[in-house]
């Protein structure tokens, strides 16, 4: 018998080479090899990359208030003819002869005092209504069909054009404004809210079913809890529309104590230009303030359990 040739490395074919891989690779790992550690990935430094995200945050609106006053300065020394600069001064005559100016700002303390008066007033009444008229649409579908085409009809209402019968019924003061203010910031409270109310999940609705809860226990302690991030975003829609409202009524009753509006058709007939843009600036940064604090009410209210985030994934 002739022993068994054995061949050498060199003499083993491709065919053979791959099958010897595959049985490798095929081949159980032991316990140790098991038993050890993955490869750890480098951490993300999620400290840095929030503080980067904060300086974004807070570079980015200043850097557009930046491209805006240039364009403010380009357009008041290079497009307007010098003769017409009182219709936009620069930033820095709006600074001083505006914001910082002592009889102007005596002025402007008392009309915002009265605006902010109005604003709160007329929001806080449109709250109320809305949230009820919202409530009630929520519970009947016919009591939606019938009040529903109301709302929009209320929303599509020029103001303007109600104002004078506004003021012959409820003469030109306090009441009237707050009227004008409720009328206009009404609607996105009232949509909103029903919005938020009817887009509880229907499993949520069929396991309230099956426990037999009723009306009242499912509207508190299902569709109100579900519907505060919708309603809040409602509430901070209509906050700086009760500044619009406030400063509208009182710009055309033009009787009574004076606000803010009264102070711009002032200032716009005398041609004061700084101070009629100090006067917008102001009222500007009042919608923006009661916007932030409707959004700190609704980050106190919803902000624990609900991860706004999750909307922009």
């Amino acid at each position: 018998m002739t022993a068994p040739s054995v061949s050498s490395p060199a003499d083993i074919r491709p065919s053979q080479q791959e099958s010897a891989v595959t049985t490798a690779l095929s081949t159980p790992t032991t316990t140790a090899e098991a038993d050890a550690p993955a490869p750890v990935a480098a951490a993300v430094p999620v400290r840095r990359r929030r503080r980067g995200s904060r300086l974004t945050s807070m570079l980015a609106p200043a850097g557009v208030a930046a491209a805006l006053i240039g364009l403010w300065y380009l357009i008041t020394y290079q497009v307007l003819d010098p003769d017409l600069r009182f219709l936009l001064p620069p930033p820095h005559v709006v600074l001083t002869d505006g914001l910082l100016d002592g009889p102007t700002l005596d002025k402007i303390g008392p009309a915002l005092g009265h605006t902010i008066q109005v604003t709160f007033a007329g929001l806080a009444i449109a709250i109320v209504i809305g949230m009820l008229w919202a409530v009630a649409m929520s519970q009947s579908k016919p009591v939606e069909r019938s009040l529903f085409p109301y709302a929009v009809a209320l929303q599509c209402i020029p103001i303007l054009a109600l104002v004078p019968l506004i003021g012959f019924w409820f003469d030109y003061g306090f009441t009237s404004r707050v009227i004008v203010c409720v009328m206009i910031s009404l609607f996105p409270i009232v949509s909103n809210t029903l919005f938020g109310l009817q887009s509880v999940d229907r499993g949520m609705h069929e396991l309230f079913t099956l426990h037999g809860a009723g009306r009242l226990t499912r509207l508190f302690k299902l569709q109100f809890p579900a519907a505060m991030p919708a309603i809040f975003a409602g509430f901070r829609i209509s906050a700086g529309l009760s500044v619009v409202g406030a400063i509208v009524g009182d710009l055309f009753f033009k009787q009574g104590q004076p606000g803010l509006g009264i102070l711009l058709d002032n200032f716009r007939a005398r041609l004061q230009g700084p101070e009629l843009f100090a006067t917008i600036i102001i009222a500007s940064a009042l919608g923006f303030a009661v916007f932030l604090l409707f959004g700190w009410l609704s980050r106190i209210a919803v902000g624990r359990w609900y991860d706004q985030s999750r909307d922009a994934a």
